[in-house]
């Protein structure tokens, strides 16, 4: 992609965001260096949770950027029953994630923002639902011992072991399920460069 001048920063750990950005042959550099903390009211409706975050991880960036900077933030949220599945902090919790989501249907929603250093910004979000087959305490106890989870939304990687044997249909983006909607990313993107 010919990003005509431009400089694209992504300021994100994930190593998905990562390797989906490079996907779309976009030159970039990382930089999470940032001052937001991640926290919202509880009367927050939880769809828009996702923009909420990314939006406060671009304003967090710990930089003002120059003119011809495009910063990338994104936020992933796993829904069920109106409960949001964030990362879990313990063995225990992923467990007990992934037992919940065992035989039903969650949503995935990720937020990305763009912003630029001459003012443009725009955030927007993508949905997909995942429907998970039944799982056994077995498939789930060594999913969590061989593949440790504890970076991911809803205790799971879609890409990974669990995504092969107990995923039984996606209605939307897969790549969204990952953490990136590369599909919108790179609309935007082609927005940004040509502003």
């Amino acid at each position: 992609m010919d990003l005509k001048g431009k400089k694209v920063i992504l300021a994100s750990n994930s190593p998905r965001r990562r390797e989906l950005l490079k996907g779309l042959d976009v030159d970039f550099e990382i930089d999470t260096r940032n001052n937001f903390e991640e926290s919202f009211s509880d009367d927050t409706p939880h769809p828009e949770v996702p923009s909420l975050m990314s939006r406060g991880k671009s304003h967090g960036f710990h930089r003002p950027l120059l003119d011809n900077e495009i910063l990338i933030t994104s936020d992933t949220m796993v829904l069920l029953d109106k409960i949001i599945l964030g990362k879990p902090h313990s063995r225990e919790e992923a467990v007990k994630m992934l037992k919940t989501l065992s035989g039903r249907t969650h949503e995935v929603i990720t937020a990305v923002t763009f912003r630029d250093g001459a003012g443009h910004e725009e955030t927007f979000t993508d949905s997909t639902d995942v429907s998970f087959g039944i799982l056994s305490d077995e498939q789930i106890d060594y999913y969590i011992d061989r593949y440790k989870p504890f970076d991911k939304a809803g205790s799971y990687g879609v890409q990974e072991w669990i995504g092969y044997v107990a995923i039984e249909g996606i209605r939307g983006s897969f790549y969204n399920v990952m953490g990136f909607p590369v599909h919108k990313v790179y609309e935007c993107l082609n927005r940004f460069v040509n502003y």
